[in-house]
């Protein structure tokens, strides 16, 4: 499993592990069962304080994808990949809400949105 920090992004470096993580689980690259590393071993592997690994694996247990066993370490949970999807999709209405709301507010009419959000969708 491989973590890349990027300092210069907006996000959180917590959210970026937790972002990535569960990236590598959602695409199958961490199979359920599997160990992740240690807070300090990753935190040390990335030059990042343990407490910033620590919040990341909470959100991530907290999210239902990994859990922890004191002693042994945390490990890949088992996935409900529709229930996941079912989040996501919750997600990306109310983010498209706001779209719509911001687009009304400007005057955008629906063929211009949909005409960007094609260009967008391409990139």
């Amino acid at each position: 499993m491989q973590i890349i920090i990027s300092n210069s992004s907006k996000e959180p470096i917590y959210e970026q592990i937790t972002n990535q993580i569960k990236s590598s689980i959602l695409t199958g690259e961490l199979q359920e069962g599997s160990p992740i590393p240690s807070m300090r071993k990753l935190a040390k592997d990335l030059q990042i304080s343990v407490i910033t690994t620590k919040r990341a694996y909470e959100e991530l247990e907290k999210a239902g994808f990994i859990y922890s066993i004191v002693g042994k370490g945390s490990f890949v949970a088992e996935q409900n990949l529709e229930v996941i999807k079912e989040k996501k999709l919750k997600v990306v209405e109310e983010q498209l809400n706001e779209v719509i709301m911001n687009s009304r507010e400007i005057g955008l009419s629906l063929d211009e949105l949909q005409q960007l959000l094609k260009i967008l969708y391409e990139e």
